[in-house]
């Protein structure tokens, strides 16, 4: 593993205490599979604008880097190209910043084809004007944290190629927006409830998912998606489906978790998979209740769901990992929370209360619909089959029977037809 200095600058108009800062820093590098030897503050009134930090605390960076065999500097904010390759100069060894840590935990968790080329672009974005800067530590590392992604060779090559790049994983993630679309639309016809979790990352979303997803009648081991307890632990978006207490069914969506000061790139590259909160009918907001930082990351997930625009949406607070802390040491009152729900997804407590809770937050009364369609109408079939989720599909003696879920038909063209 490689072995990393952390640093951070302290200004006075920080809202976030630098020590919580650093510690989340530290998990970041935890999930980029390094380990972090020391950490150093700097308390400045402005950022440096050549060095960052300033050009004496650079020096005894690099003499901390010697002593404790450090190989890679990682600084909690974002550097220009300038300061980059200033101080590399210095400090003679690979300089990571946040949002290349971050875009590097990204490049190496995406699984999806529309993940990775998504990350990529933001990559590629990121390190164009950068190029120098990278050239420096590249040549002589080759590896490691920071590197991942589009690999050395791409950042070796002249600008023009970058841009090329950049043009081409554009227009192929065009043509898989427009297959997320007519799905989505599909989705949209079928009117089967949308659910989506949002929250901090390792909140507890994708254990949650997992949880409520068993109360459907189809639940499998396999159906259940990857858990672990790191940051960004996974980064795809799921589709599973639920059951409430009333027998409706439900479609529940995961989406890629929020950190402080996520980078601005990648928001602009998950903004096609971010925005599937805004065709949710309802929001679960799931929140680490033993985290001693619950605020701030409250506060950062409903800053990003104001970017996208999607804070008007019905939404319920779910205070996870309660099996960590006590209910007690939950003072905690904002009025633009709707509900407020206490559970842990691990233990499995309060979940059908959770799920009850969903059942009567949904802004639309959903119904099972029962169609039978005779032989010599199979256009019907056809129609309900390619626009909309069927429940259930079977052939019987006189026809074809249809169940779906759905919070709108037209009764009068299809009452011979509802059974």
């Amino acid at each position: 593993m490689e072995r990393v200095l952390i640093i951070g600058v302290e200004l006075d108009k920080d809202e976030i205490d630098i020590e919580t800062s650093l510690d989340e820093l530290e998990e970041l590098v935890k999930a980029a599979d390094g380990v972090v030897v020391t950490r150093v503050i700097q308390r400045k009134e402005s950022i440096n604008p050549a060095y960052f930090i300033g050009k004496g605390k650079a020096e005894e960076i690099k003499n901390y880097c010697e002593e404790l065999d450090i190989s890679t500097v990682v600084f909690n904010d974002e550097l220009s190209g300038a300061q980059l390759r200033n101080l590399e100069k210095i400090i003679d060894k690979k300089i990571v910043d946040r949002t290349n840590l971050i875009l590097d935990i990204f490049a190496n968790r995406a699984n999806s084809k529309e993940g990775k080329l998504q990350v990529k672009l933001a990559q590629l974005k990121y390190r164009l004007p950068r190029l120098i800067g990278f050239r420096d530590y590249l040549s002589r590392e080759g590896g490691g944290i920071g590197t991942r992604g589009p690999g050395e060779q791409k950042l070796e090559t002249d600008r023009r190629h970058i841009l090329r790049e950049v043009d081409n994983i554009e227009k192929q993630l065009k043509e898989v927006e427009k297959n997320r679309d007519i799905k989505r639309k599909k989705r949209e016809g079928s009117s089967l409830p949308i659910v989506a979790l949002v929250g901090y990352t390792n909140a507890g979303k994708s254990t949650l998912l997992n949880k409520l997803i068993e109360f459907n009648d189809e639940y499998t081991e396999s159906k259940e998606v990857f858990v672990k307890d790191m940051l960004f632990a996974t980064l795809d978006t799921s589709l599973r489906r639920g059951k409430l207490p009333n027998g409706q069914v439900f479609l529940l969506t995961d989406t890629v978790g929020f950190v402080s000061k996520l980078p601005t790139r990648l928001i602009e590259a998950f903004k096609g998979t971010l925005e599937e909160v805004k065709y949710a009918d309802l929001l679960l907001h799931v929140v680490d209740a033993s985290n001693k930082d619950l605020d701030i990351q409250i506060q950062t997930t409903y800053n990003i769901l104001k970017d996208l625009e999607a804070l008007d949406k019905p939404m319920i607070t779910v205070f996870n990992k309660m099996d960590k802390t006590d209910i007690h040491n939950l003072f905690y009152d904002r009025n633009y929370v709707n509900e407020k729900i206490f559970i842990s997804a691990k233990t499995g407590e309060n979940i059908e209360n959770l799920l009850k809770n969903i059942e009567d937050s949904l802004p639309q009364q959903y119904k099972k619909v029962t169609l039978k369609i005779p032989y010599d109408k199979q256009g019907i079939v056809n129609y309900f089959c390619q626009n909309y989720e069927i429940d259930n599909l079977e052939y019987i003696e006189d026809g074809t029977k249809l169940e779906l879920t759905i919070n709108q038909i037209d009764r009068e063209k299809y009452k011979g037809y509802i059974i």
